[in-house]
């Protein structure tokens, strides 16, 4: 699975959420301050999206999935919309598969599946799509990016790393959260 990193535009929302909430006027900081405050909101939205198991801000992802019989889940969730399917051969180049040759279903948990109806000589399947909670930092859920900015005020705090995050950090997340327990398939 590839996926483009969180877009710089919802880190920049963060650092300029931080800088208020850390009461510290924008351009103000040293140079080595703004570095860390760009380090600590994408280390802070890493954390809350593997610690939630979904994207949190919308952007494009790329699963790569084997050509196998019945549905296949994709990675990352909520799903907002599944572009397009392309077929992966062994040896030569990709190439776009038409509609009729596999099938798409976004659940109503935002979970995306494909199941490939005919492959060709297509040994793999490169599925584009877009997950993600918000479309960018203003529209998270407000729980979420408090949450946020909880944590990126602790780490920038306590940069000598001498104190574990708030405990607050998990239970407030702890809702977002999005477990896996099994695979399981859409009838």
């Amino acid at each position: 699975m590839s996926g483009s990193a969180v877009p710089a535009e919802a880190i920049a929302g963060a650092i300029a959420a931080a800088q208020g909430y850390l009461r510290l006027e924008a351009g103000q900081e040293t140079g080595q301050e703004a570095a860390l405050l760009e380090t600590l909101a994408r280390a802070a939205l890493d954390l809350a999206e593997s610690f939630c198991g979904q994207a949190l801000i919308a952007r494009g992802f790329e699963d790569v999935l084997a050509v196998a019989p019945g549905w296949q889940r994709l990675r990352q969730a909520p799903v907002a919309r599944i572009a397009g399917v392309t077929g992966l051969r062994a040896a030569g180049a990709p190439f776009v598969m038409a509609t009729p040759d596999y099938a798409l279903d976004i659940d109503a948990d935002g979970i995306g599946w494909v199941r490939v109806i005919a492959a060709g000589d297509a040994t793999q399947v490169a599925v584009s799509y877009t997950a993600g909670v918000a479309a960018d930092w203003a529209t998270l859920p407000a729980a979420v990016a408090q949450v946020l900015l909880l944590l990126i005020a602790h780490l920038f705090e306590h940069r000598e790393g001498d104190s574990a995050p708030p405990t607050a950090v998990a239970a407030l997340w702890r809702p977002y959260r999005r477990l896996r327990l099994g695979r399981s398939v859409p009838v």
